[in-house]
């Protein structure tokens, strides 16, 4: 897909300045700003106050013309970095903006990781618009997240859930704001249906599974924290190979790509012991970073991806998944609503508004041919002192089970087809989850944002009797 937005000589392009991950690393975040910034190199300068908990290069600052010109193909971007612990902070940030004198600032991330900056919108933005790529896991609406979101002046929704929440918890503000859908967009050359295999894949597939060989294989891919319900998914396989002929189910592996044990989640080998008495060798763990091209191999030796996350804002391995055509079993809810397209009785794609806020319910229950959803079975509410309320949405491991064995009964032909179906929505124009889409939503967003921002006033006039009550503004039963 080629950009529909003109290359700008260096001089005439505006200058965005990124806060987030450090993009030269390997995290979620980094890599959609990584893609981001690559592939709008020819429309946009860029400089990133690049973070991390403790940065080894604090201090100095880095120069990625030349990279950036050789992946994205041109001879004349502007990439610059500013390496900080976490994500800055006002003395540095005022330090940068008058230094590189950026015509926009873009955030992505948790809000909460910016509560300095927000406390100073005031201050930048008489002069600088803040936009910000944001995402929310799930309702109630975070009503607590009301002053970040009126801090900014565009706001990037990265699933149709989070547009619904920015608009919901903005009210009558959010038509000052410009709104925009921007799905996560990954690089198609690194993740895609694999057709030919090098020597190297066979080489590495050997040291996960040794000589052995499997007629199916799941594959999880995250990280082993509580939210995304590991041991559920262990327990979910573990019920699949129970349903199976012992000579099947032997011939059947799950892939976990995670760490082993987390203080944020759990002794996986412990839950392990505890359940596949029967099945000691069929799970398999691969840990640490692995290159995007190795990743690709881990999808395209696997016949499913699964994730059955209680709290998701997206679920990017889904996506990962899809590209390299993949069918995906997911839990509804968060962002994996949008990746198993479901349609409402007119066959549309369904969106979110006050009336009808979310799907996990299981409102519509068609979908696209390459999901298999789960659908949760009870919902709780959890929160924190900091983000007091959200709802948990948990799935049966019965449930996923139940649709292990559907994935597994298409056998590989049908899901060979049911993957590439997901690949080819994935990689078309109404989804358009590549970089390349990604980059084209970007540029639109920005552009509205350039032609019709005016500067803040110096004060606001704010009515404290017309103040509201903080109550939900959707439907809390749909």
């Amino acid at each position: 897909m080629k950009s529909s937005f003109e290359h700008l000589p260096k001089e005439n392009r505006k200058k965005i300045l990124l806060l987030c991950d450090d993009i030269r690393v390997h995290s979620g975040v980094a890599t959609v700003a990584r893609e981001i910034v690559i592939h709008t190199a020819h429309h946009f300068n860029w400089v990133q106050l690049a973070g991390s908990i403790t940065h080894p290069d604090k201090g100095k600052r880095f120069d990625l013309c030349a990279d950036t010109n050789r992946v994205a193909g041109i001879e004349d971007s502007s990439v610059f970095l500013y390496p900080t612990d976490g994500y800055g902070n006002p003395d540095l940030l005022r330090q940068i903006i008058q230094m590189e004198n950026p015509d926009a600032i873009l955030l992505i991330t948790d809000p909460r990781y910016f509560e300095w900056l927000f406390a100073m919108e005031n201050e930048i933005r008489k002069d600088i618009p803040i936009a910000y790529l944001n995402i929310w896991d799930d309702y109630p609406a975070p009503l607590y997240n009301k002053a970040f979101y009126e801090a900014c002046d565009l706001l990037m929704g990265i699933s149709k859930q989070t547009v619904n929440i920015n608009k919901l918890v903005l009210g009558d503000k959010a038509k000052n704001k410009v709104l925009r859908y921007v799905p996560h967009g990954l690089n198609t050359k690194l993740f895609n249906p694999m057709t030919e295999f090098p020597k190297e894949f066979f080489e590495f597939k050997k040291n996960i599974f040794g000589n052995k060989e499997f007629e199916f294989t799941l594959f999880f891919n995250s990280r082993n924290i509580r939210r995304k319900q590991i041991p559920d998914t262990l327990l979910a396989f573990k019920y699949f190979l129970d349903k199976l002929p012992k000579e099947q189910a032997e011939k059947c592996a799950l892939l976990l790509h995670t760490e082993q044990v987390s203080e944020h989640g759990t002794d996986l080998p412990v839950v392990i012991e505890l359940l596949f008495e029967d099945y000691p060798n069929n799970v398999f763990f691969t840990q640490g970073k692995f290159a995007p091209e190795q990743m690709n191999w881990l999808y395209n030796m696997s016949d499913a991806q699964i994730l059955l996350s209680s709290n998701e804002g997206w679920g990017l391995s889904l996506t990962e998944a899809m590209l390299a055509g993949k069918p995906i079993i997911a839990n509804v809810t968060g962002g994996m609503q949008d990746q198993m397209r479901f349609v409402n009785y007119r066959k549309e794609w369904i969106d979110f508004d006050s009336e009808f806020p979310s799907n996990h319910t299981g409102t519509y229950k068609e979908c696209g041919d390459w999901a298999f959803p789960v659908f949760p079975s009870n919902r709780s509410i959890q929160g924190s002192p900091r983000t007091p309320y959200i709802w948990d949405d948990r799935c049966n491991a019965e449930d996923a089970a139940d649709q292990i064995m559907n994935v597994y009964m298409e056998g590989i032909t049908g899901r060979t087809e049911r993957g590439l179906k997901g690949h080819e929505w994935a990689t078309g124009d109404e989804a358009g989850f590549t970089s390349e889409h990604q980059a084209d939503r970007i540029m639109e967003a920005f552009t509205t944002l350039f032609n019709t921002w005016e500067p803040r006033g110096k004060f606001e006039f704010i009515n404290a009797n017309l103040e509201q009550p903080k109550v939900v503004p959707h439907n809390l039963l749909y």
